[in-house]
């Protein structure tokens, strides 16, 4: 008796087990008993297929919202199962489509992929075993013709379960947090930029105060639109629509930002294939974005789709997928500026240490000029895009590209990531579990090597002499490498009137007597902000109509890291009395002879005498209070007439030139005692005489 009473709970389980995975059609004789359900179930089922059938990720997501409306009302049909794990696999959201995958299987789909799409879920899920052995039995049932078509794409799917296992087992030292409901929305946040000191971010959002309040069409989304925060005091501020004439009617997005972020790429999908725009920053006002300079050469009937620029301005890196140049769809590509043309040259593929034969994005050319940062499908990626650095070495050739590595990279698209100056702080945008949006914007903060722990063999006690005893120790903490960067920013003013003055900021190599870059600091702010690698010795002139040039100089060895100088500049007007120190003029030791470093600054004096030709000017040597006061006076005045006949031999009228030498009589740090302020006192400089 109570062995047939197992058997039949035996059998009660079995038929209950069998009843749950079973398949249930929508088919109003499954639903006898609740018709108003099945009519509204099926009107979401035809409604989320008119979406389906579109098959883009705006469609998909749209289907989802119609499809687990019907799957709450029945959940055990194999066939809307398998479509929700497509629109998962399809959307942001990606990971979410395994467990309807799988449930499509237990149901017993007649849908011949299914093993391969429940390996992409194991695979976006990290389950990298599972999804190999998942991709492979797809392997064993297509047929001879399908296998040949899809192998190459099944074996990339392997390789890539193959790499993300070595990238999880080996993660990097990060923190990654949201940035927060001050900054992310309910709404996609994403594509952000920020300027190298980090005091800006510019983004994209598609949020219900869109400019003109439209939805795309295609996804029923609010239209894009550009947003700007500011960092004050660490704490970025409640973002800002940036309205016209960035944002118009239609979806505007961001794309690239000069690190001064004075110049801005801006994405037009309307025209062509996909083009890039640009727009400067005119005192507080933003130019209309064109493409007048991008005309030609970058902007073509093909889709361009990510653009950076290098420190200096003058090289700029684009992708796009012009077919007779790459070497798989979308590649990376650099032009260089024509200053005889004043337009951009003719692109040069980045070539294949860069690209491959998969697809390439979100190009980021970082400030230290030499760092490249970029999203790939190839190389050693885990899945998707993986966000890869590449650096160039001296001889100007890229090197092998370094995937940033696990948590950073993950087996979905990672793309348009952008770091800042120093190298420690990077942001992108995520889909993640716990966000604010189904896109939210994260800070990833680099934390550098882990401490080494070292084995200590020296015995502590003298008892355990018989067993020494060995003990952990942790070693000094270890320095987050930083970029060999120096960022000089600040404001540029009136002297008298404290005015922000927008002036022409001129970097040169002294030592190649070359121009580097000329920008110019904001006319209604004052502010600027140029990016000095490291390994020159830089000559900077703050020049201004009405102004005399002010100068300084700043000798950055190859081997300096990370820095920030802040040096607020006042200028000076052409008027009686007025002087400059002409910081970038050098001589050899106690010597009155010129070095060729100082040409450039000379130069710029020879140019302000020849634009003011009425103008006299006296130049003084000065030195500091060590050494004698003969030969100080002797060597301040050699000096001086050093620099004035520099200016007889140019052409200037020697009767517009004075000089003198005062030893160290008008110190600019009296009673000097370190290195850096003797050196504020060694100069030359010039006063307006007449």
């Amino acid at each position: 008796m109570k062995t047939l009473k197992n058997i039949a709970v035996f059998i009660l389980t079995f038929l209950a087990i069998n009843s749950f995975s079973q398949n249930v059609e929508f088919d109003k004789d499954n639903f006898k008993n609740d018709k108003d359900g099945f009519k509204k179930a099926m009107g979401n089922l035809k409604q989320g297929d008119e979406y389906y059938e579109m098959q883009s990720r705006g469609a998909y997501i749209l289907a989802l919202d119609f499809y687990l409306e019907a799957n709450r009302f029945n959940p055990n049909s194999a066939k809307l199962n398998y479509k929700i794990g497509r629109c998962y696999e399809g959307s942001m959201q990606k990971s979410k489509c395994l467990e309807y995958f799988k449930k499509a299987q237990s149901l017993g789909t007649g849908e011949i992929d299914i093993k391969y799409y429940i390996a992409r879920g194991h695979h976006l899920n990290l389950e990298f075993d599972e999804a190999m052995e998942n991709y492979k039995a797809y392997k064993n049932v297509l047929s001879p013709k399908e296998l040949q078509e899809k192998r190459k794409n099944i074996d990339k799917k392997i390789q890539e379960c193959k790499n993300g296992k070595i990238l999880v087992q080996n993660p990097v030292r990060v923190f990654i947090d949201n940035l927060g409901g001050t900054v992310n929305s309910i709404y996609p946040d994403y594509s952000p930029l920020i300027s190298a000191d980090e005091s800006m971010m510019i983004f994209t959002s598609r949020r219900a105060d869109t400019y003109g309040g439209g939805s795309d069409p295609g996804d029923q989304q609010y239209f894009e639109d550009i947003y700007v925060t500011y960092n004050i005091d660490g704490i970025w501020q409640t973002p800002k629509n940036m309205g016209k004439p960035l944002n118009t009617s239609n979806n505007d997005a961001t794309v690239g930002l000069s690190p001064d972020g004075q110049q801005l790429f801006i994405f037009n999908g309307k025209e062509g294939g996909g083009n890039i725009l640009m727009c400067e920053l005119k005192g507080e006002e933003w130019s209309k974005p064109d493409d007048g300079t991008l005309k030609k050469y970058i902007n073509t009937d093909y889709h361009e789709s990510s653009a950076s620029f290098s420190f200096d301005g003058k090289t700029m890196y684009f992708v796009s997928n012009r077919p007779d140049m790459s070497f798989g769809n979308h590649d990376i590509y650099y032009t260089k500026w024509d200053e005889e043309k004043e337009r951009w040259g003719e692109p040069v593929n980045i070539g294949s240490t860069i690209n491959t034969e998969y697809e390439e994005e979100g190009v980021l050319m970082h400030p230290d000029g030499r760092t490249i940062y970029f999203s790939s499908q190839g190389h050693n990626s885990m899945g998707g895009y993986d966000i890869f650095k590449s650096e160039m070495d001296d001889n100007g050739n890229w090197g092998t590209p370094i995937n940033l590595g696990y948590p950073i990279n993950t087996p979905d698209d990672d793309v348009f990531f952008v770091i800042n100056a120093s190298g420690k702080r990077g942001y992108y945008s995520s889909a993640q579990d716990g966000g604010n949006g189904s896109y939210d914007i994260y800070v990833i903060t680099f934390l550098g090597p882990e401490k080494p722990l070292v084995q200590s063999n020296e015995d502590n006690l003298i008892a355990s002499i018989a067993n020494p005893i060995s003990e952990t120790v942790i070693e000094e903490s270890v320095e987050i490498k930083t970029t060999r960067l120096t960022i000089l920013k600040g404001t540029i003013t009136d002297g008298f009137t404290g005015t922000p003055i927008g002036a022409s900021i001129e970097i040169v190599d002294n030592e190649k007597n070359q121009v580097i870059s000329v920008s110019s600091s904001n006319s209604s702010t004052g502010k600027y902000l140029v990016s000095l690698p490291s390994g020159k010795n830089y000559g900077i002139a703050v020049k201004a109509t009405d102004y005399l040039f002010h100068s300084e100089n700043f000798n950055i060895p190859a081997a300096t890291n990370y820095q920030e100088i802040v040096k607020d500049i006042q200028l000076n007007k052409m008027k009686i009395g007025s002087s400059v120190i002409l910081k970038n003029v050098f001589f050899d030791y106690a010597k009155a002879t010129l070095r060729p470093e100082s040409y450039p600054e000379l130069d710029r004096l020879y140019k302000l005498m020849a634009d003011f030709p009425k103008a006299k000017i006296k130049v003084t040597g000065h030195t500091d209070s060590r050494g004698s006061v003969t030969t100080n006076t002797r060597l301040s005045n050699d000096r001086a007439q050093a620099v004035v006949q520099y200016l007889i031999d140019k052409g200037i009228d020697k009767g517009r030139l004075q000089f003198e030498g005062m030893a160290a009589q008008k110190p600019i740090v009296p009673n000097a005692k370190t290195e850096d302020q003797h050196q504020q006192n060694r100069r030359v400089e010039f006063e307006i005489i007449e």
